[in-house]
């Protein structure tokens, strides 16, 4: 017992005396706790962007619209009056929703022929469809029933039978991209892609980092002291092992019969931009932590809140801007942006150029970082040869 108390004692010291564990059980629960909360302090989703194509052009029609604008939820961006590449408008700017108000549609009501409108929602991502779906019918209904009761009052019918009595006109709902809300088909290539991510970040905190450890780096600067020839000699490697995992991760969509648009030219491009942005950042830590267990501590904490950053399960577009812009420089974030274009929407490079320009951002910035820290650390290493 005295042995084990012993022990006890010195196990916690060595905890203490660790500030890279200190920082993480004691401060990543913190910082994760506010962090997580600033993302979900809406609580609720606001200014969902939707269109609206008013063929109608009627008094009607507007307040329609106007009254959809008013809905805290959504957000009327545009008004088109003629359907004319819609799909694109939808894919490219991600809305939400396209209501479409068909010709006619007030004159229709007015001789009670039961006109129809149609609402066209993106299902691909299944929590911001269901907040637009439930306030869209929200509104329509509203109308239809104060439409209808004030047809009926005219009427002569008492105000309490009116109330009983309303159907101005129908709404159907037709379900684009994910019809079939299958939350598989949602989650599971969003999760590869950030195990993904996870995986090239650890691998490429150890590259420098053990060579700084195990006195190699001295040894390769006995043959080349180009910074640019040693970040190619590093990444290589990993270059060949990244093409053998995504092939394997390609397999598992295929194990679960995840029937998505994921094989072609777009997601080939998309993949390889990120796994350069995410060996960038990893050898950069590795060589700015140059210790292999802290390097790969320090990484765990960027990339462990990476995916609810990216705004895969909780909209972007509700958390505060300070937090956007975190998520803007993660690779994860305009990786999973794109590859539901192509998933889902059957998008082509022209539909994810926005997120290609954020991971060659991202890349170029790492890129630039990497270098000037790299050259740092050979120059201080020939000093210190010199010095001997």
């Amino acid at each position: 017992m005295k042995t084990f108390i012993k022990l006890l004692k010195n196990e916690f010291k060595r905890i203490f005396q660790n500030d890279v564990v200190m920082a993480i059980f004691f401060g990543a629960p913190l910082a994760y706790g506010l962090l997580f909360g600033y993302v979900y302090q809406k609580a609720k989703v606001t200014n969902i962007p939707i269109i609206v194509v008013d063929e109608d052009h009627t008094p009607l029609s507007d307040k329609i619209i106007e009254a959809l604008n008013d809905n805290e939820t959504l957000k009327v961006v545009k008004v088109y009056f003629e359907k004319s590449d819609i799909k694109d408008l939808m894919i490219k700017n991600a809305y939400a929703a396209v209501i479409e108000i068909p010709t006619n549609f007030e004159k229709n009501i007015l001789q009670k022929r039961y006109p129809e409108i149609n609402i066209e929602l993106d299902m691909s991502n299944i929590l911001i469809a269901n907040f637009a779906s439930k306030n869209i019918q929200k509104v329509l209904q509203t109308l239809k029933a104060g439409i209808e009761i004030e047809t009926l009052k005219k009427q002569g019918m008492p105000v309490a039978q009116a109330y009983q009595n309303f159907e101005a006109f129908k709404t159907n709902y037709h379900k684009l991209y994910n019809p079939n809300s299958n939350y598989e088909y949602f989650m599971l290539p969003g999760l590869l892609g950030a195990i993904m991510q996870q995986v090239i970040f650890l691998a490429m905190a150890l590259v420098f980092a053990r060579d700084f450890e195990d006195g190699y780096f001295i040894k390769l600067l006995n043959v080349s002291k180009n910074p640019l020839y040693l970040m190619a000699l590093k990444a290589t490697p990993f270059i060949l092992f990244s093409i053998i995992n995504w092939t394997i991760l390609a397999m598992f969509l295929s194990w679960f019969k995840v029937d998505l648009n994921l094989y072609n030219f777009s997601m080939l491009i998309l993949t390889g931009l990120l796994t350069i942005a995410a060996m960038l950042i990893g050898m950069l830590f590795s060589i700015l932590i140059p210790n292999q267990l802290k390097a790969t501590e320090f990484l765990m904490v960027i990339s462990t809140p990476a995916f609810i950053l990216s705004g895969f399960t909780w909209p972007i577009m509700a958390m505060p801007s300070w937090i956007q812009n975190i998520s803007n420089w993660i690779p994860l974030t305009p990786f999973l942006n794109a590859s539901k274009k192509i998933a889902f929407y059957g998008g082509n490079i022209y539909h994810i150029s926005q997120e290609i320009k954020q991971l060659l951002s991202i890349s170029i910035v790492s890129f630039i970082l990497l270098l000037i820290s790299l050259k740092v650390k050979i120059s201080q290493q020939e000093k210190k040869n010199m010095e001997k």
